[in-house]
């Protein structure tokens, strides 16, 4: 069962008022009843429903919520795997889509070519990122940046160093690079 499914199953009034009894302490079907102000059959039903989705699990007569189980989901959901943007692929020649698909898993940058001209095709994507004629604080540049490998700083030099974002007193704008719906083949 998917992530997904798992928190859709969640996700019913009746499932969701037995998980919440559930996170204040493991209880009996009887407590349940009590705690939530339903019928033993619904909870039963509910109690059910979360132990195949592997949310709820029952020992010795004691409900007990898998916490574990809905932090792995969250875990699942807060890191898709995720395409990178449409625009990557946009104006861009197949040999430099070939390079981008090299060094990006999704929209995570796995490692800094050491190529200058393999690293100027991935600061072109990157510099997609910042539009022409906003001004960026540093800590912006950093997010943005950040977003995409963890070593932004050494990626916001090399963006500067290549004149594709220019910065003073900290301030950043974009100075160059690919412009969006431009073809440069």
């Amino acid at each position: 069962m998917s992530a997904v499914d798992r928190l859709k199953n969640l996700l019913d009034t009746d499932r969701l008022a037995v998980a919440g009894g559930l996170v204040v302490a493991d209880r009996t079907t009887e407590e349940l009843a009590t705690s939530t102000g339903m019928n033993t059959r619904a909870v039963i039903e509910a109690v059910g429903a979360l132990r195949s989705a592997g949310l709820v699990s029952t020992i010795d007569g004691l409900h007990h919520l898998e916490v574990q189980a809905l932090r792995a989901i969250a875990n699942e959901l807060t890191d898709p795997d995720l395409p990178m943007d449409p625009i990557i692929g946009f104006g861009m020649t197949d040999e430099e889509r070939n390079v981008l698909a090299r060094y990006f898993e999704g929209r995570t940058l796995t490692s800094v070519p050491t190529s200058r001209a393999k690293r100027l095709i991935v600061l072109e994507r990157l510099a997609l990122e910042f539009d022409v004629g906003q001004k960026y604080p540093e800590r912006d540049v950093n997010s943005i940046l950040g977003g995409f490998h963890p070593d932004w700083s050494t990626l916001r030099r090399h963006l500067v160093d290549e004149g594709m974002l220019d910065r003073d007193q900290n301030v950043y704008w974009r100075s160059g690079g690919r412009v969006p719906g431009v073809y440069r083949g």
